[in-house]
């Protein structure tokens, strides 16, 4: 599988390669027991750099990740100076950002933007400063990707999605000031629901379409196909469980994982050692083997690990290791696998 063929979504203009770049990990934000590892500022960049010089040409941030930290490291790499039809950028609404009274100053922060809280928020005056601000923290002129990102952690989230922020993003598209919309979530419920009242373009599902969690098969993808809606995959690796030692303690879903999915995650391991494939190559193949996925965006933490995944999405993988997990009982029949 060629980790740099572009897929095209809708009519939108937009082609991600089908392996991107999530800068999660990179946005020095600590997540539970240290998932995300705190990122020093110059390693993050050098990382991201060094996506760019691997030929990786679809990047994705928010301004969650690390509280405008992650968007600010991308605006400091070279892809803010790189010519800007080589690549696709997506970041997201649904958080904005404040400066923290007594905190950290622009001055005396490597990330030259201060100590910022989020705030919770998907009104149609907010999706407007989110993208202005997240314009400056990026340093470009233009964002082609918008997700509307969970609105499922308040109440009233999906309201004001449905009520304001999907309909200025359309807004927003239909002007030509972005590209394609969607929204990021860690459940398929929800987008099912959006897709069916918006026209939208693409979801980061993240979790819910895995070698381990296939929840979102049965109902949610066929419906994106159908609809011609395009998946990016986030969290191709259940934060941790599909690409860690499982002799030692690993996440899934952010939180220690259960006994349950450690062992299914073990079958899927036997089952790869026996054919001499890593677990994660298969993690990765998987997903994007289905027609509605156009990409994935698996975070990483070194240059080592970039470049693992690039060879990941390359490794050749026998037909019998797919057929073997699901003689196991471990991958449904549904499931498309590569060929």
């Amino acid at each position: 599988m060629n980790p740099f063929e572009k897929v095209a979504i809708g009519d939108t203009g937009v082609e991600v390669p089908r392996l991107g770049l999530g800068t999660a990990p990179l946005s020095g934000m600590v997540l539970g027991d240290g998932l995300y590892g705190g990122t020093a500022h110059e390693e993050a960049v050098r990382i991201i750099d060094r996506a760019r010089e691997f030929g990786v040409s679809y990047v994705d941030t928010a301004p969650l990740y690390g509280n405008g930290r992650a968007e600010a490291r991308v605006g400091m790499s070279t892809y803010s100076s790189a010519d800007r039809d080589s690549f696709v950028i997506s970041t997201k609404i649904g958080r904005v950002l404040n400066a923290v009274p007594g905190g950290v100053t622009p001055e005396d922060d490597p990330d030259g933007i201060g100590e910022l809280a989020a705030v919770n928020s998907w009104t149609r005056d907010n999706v407007h400063r989110s993208i202005e601000e997240s314009l400056v923290r990026l340093k470009l002129d233009r964002i082609d990707i918008i997700y509307v990102h969970d609105p499922d952690v308040e109440l009233y989230g999906e309201g004001q999605a449905v009520n304001e922020a999907f309909p200025a993003l359309i807004e927003l598209r239909e002007q030509g000031v972005i590209k394609a919309i969607g929204c990021g979530m860690n459940e398929w419920q929800m987008p099912l629901r959006f897709i069916q009242r918006f026209n939208l373009d693409i979801i980061l599902l993240a979790g819910r379409y895995t070698l381990l969690d296939h929840s979102g098969l049965s109902e949610f993808l066929p419906a994106c196909v159908e609809r011609n809606v395009k998946i990016t995959v986030g969290g191709p690796y259940n934060s941790g469980i599909l690409a860690r030692d499982l002799s030692k303690p690993v996440t899934f879903d952010y939180e220690q994982a259960p006994d349950i999915l450690l062992d299914r995650a073990r079958k899927l391991t036997e089952i790869c050692v026996a054919h001499g494939v890593d677990l994660k190559a298969a993690a990765l193949q998987f997903v994007l083997a289905h027609p509605a996925v156009a990409t994935a965006i698996p975070g990483v933490q070194s240059v080592a690990e970039l470049e693992q995944n690039i060879a990941l999405v390359q490794q050749e993988i026998p037909a019998g290791l797919w057929s073997d997990m699901r003689s196991a009982g471990l991958i449904p029949d549904a499931a498309p696998t590569p060929v």
